[in-house]
């Protein structure tokens, strides 16, 4: 930025800079001297890591821990959050192990079922004994358990390679934790300090009344959580990472932020294009006088590896980006309410969403399967299904269970999204409220793979959640 140029170029120069990208010339100078901030979710990814790779990143990370620089919030998400990683780990693990017995054990049933078709078509048309005696042998549960035995076997030894191929356990965080100290010894003193109570209530007030509301970034996506503070985490760490960009030596204030979340209260995508929002790159200037560059920890480490040379085996880098792309939030914190905008990122209980399955009624295997699924893509419809049926009474909640707040339909005039859909997109004899109504695009997609029976109930079930949520709360 010149100072020379017209006053329009220079106040609005963040928001026309070009898309960053790993190939941009000025990336480098940000390697070689900028304090770096990582975010919770990436020192927590150290958990997610095999041994091999957890070595070869906390070498990597020594060849900058002179500038490493933690703000209090990240410190208190880490050592509360470590615990909660590796116990995700091992129930998607377990999950897995039940998902898939019991998929072998439907298959077991669909096969025998199929055989048991047959054989009725010929008893009815053919009466040939020797060819149903044939068909009972070929056929018979006990071949059908051995032929499916290969891929039990072989299915399990790839879950318990997934097992030994992590050397942390639950245990391991409460008794002697290996990574703490070594994260602990990278930073040194240079973590932030607890803020007191009185400029903690001042940001918060700021972030809930001000920001959020009005999608100022970062963090408002968090915005709804239980408490302010459950919603403001990112925001508290953003306003430390100012203050202390605003202590470093003048001419050379640059900060490198490294996180994991890419969600659109950090990133703009409004053009197509994801690009870090300028408004963060505009207020980090005005107030500290810093420059700012985001990245996410695939590219923050091979950045490290071109730059500063650090040494990072190409299984290892493909371990960070799969860890970067598949993580999540390791626990919902207490109290908090799950929306749509955060249900993807949040593994409901184990066996809840089969409970709320089994207490609507529905019998489908296509969405029982989506119900046991482990897939992000699939938590949308598990936690809508948690909550309505929760709402609706179909069933007890249990003591601890998580609040959900997702619905599936909307009663009104005005649309809720751009993308939701009205009800007219649905039957007359399937939808009640056609004209007055529209429905999540999800919830759409989710119908059209279902049988007429459950198609029926979740429509029911979504119809009544509408109605239910329009009426005034007393």
């Amino acid at each position: 930025m010149n100072m020379e140029d017209p006053a329009l170029l220079r106040r609005f120069h963040a928001w026309l800079q070009p898309v960053p990208s790993p190939q941009d010339t000025a990336r480098l100078v940000f390697f070689q001297d900028a304090l770096i901030v990582l975010d919770t979710n990436v020192l927590l990814s150290l958990y997610e890591y095999t041994a091999e790779s957890r070595e070869e990143v906390l070498s990597a990370l020594s060849q900058v821990s002179g500038r490493l620089w933690m703000p209090y919030q990240v410190g208190l998400e880490f050592v509360r959050g470590r615990r909660s990683v590796l116990e995700s780990r091992k129930r998607v693990l377990g999950d897995a192990s039940k998902s898939v017995n019991a998929k072998l054990t439907a298959a077991c049933q669909a096969i025998i079922a199929a055989k048991n078709t047959v054989r009725a078509q010929l008893e009815k048309y053919a009466r040939v004994p020797g060819e149903i005696e044939d068909l009972e042998h070929l056929v018979s549960e006990a071949a059908v358990k051995e032929h499916l035995a290969v891929y039990h076997d072989a299915f399990k030894a790839h879950l318990e390679m997934l097992k030994n191929g992590h050397d942390l356990t639950p245990v391991n965080v409460d008794t002697a934790d290996p990574i703490l100290p070594r994260v602990a010894g990278l930073y040194g003193d240079r973590v932030g300090h607890q803020p007191d109570d009185q400029l903690l209530q001042q940001r918060l007030d700021e972030a809930v009344a001000f920001r959020f509301p009005n999608q100022i970034p970062p963090g408002f996506k968090d915005f709804g959580k239980a408490t302010p503070l459950n919603a403001a985490g990112d925001f508290l760490i953003w306003e430390e990472v100012i203050e202390q960009a605003g202590l470093l030596p003048e001419g050379n204030r640059r900060v490198l932020f490294v996180s994991n979340d890419v969600k659109e209260d950090w990133y703009d995508t409004s053009n197509g294009k994801q690009r870090p929002w300028p408004a963060l790159l505009d207020e980090i200037q005005r107030r500290a006088g810093a420059e700012l560059r985001l990245e996410t920890p695939p590219d923050f480490y091979a950045g490290v590896g071109e730059y500063l040379h650090a040494e990072l085996a190409e299984d290892t880098y493909a371990e960070i980006r799969r860890v970067s792309e598949t993580f999540t939030p390791p626990a919902l914190d207490d109290g908090a309410v799950v929306v749509a905008s955060t249900a993807a990122k949040i593994a409901p209980p184990a066996g809840l969403p089969v409970t709320a399955f089994r207490s609507a009624g529905l019998t489908s295997p296509i969405l029982r399967s989506t119900m046991e699924s482990l897939a992000p893509a699939d938590r949308l419809a598990q936690w809508w299904l948690i909550g309505v049926t929760a709402q609706l009474q179909r069933r007890v909640v249990s003591e601890g269970e998580p609040q959900v707040d997702i619905a599936a339909a909307v009663r009104g005039g005005e649309v809720p999204a751009p993308d939701w859909k009205p009800g007219t997109v649905l039957p007359s004899g399937e939808w009640i409220h056609r004209e007055s109504s529209w429905i999540a695009p999800w919830f759409l997609d989710l119908l059209g793979t279902l049988p007429s029976a459950d198609r029926g109930i979740l429509s029911a079930l979504a119809s009544e959640q509408a109605a239910e949520n329009q009426r005034p709360s007393k």
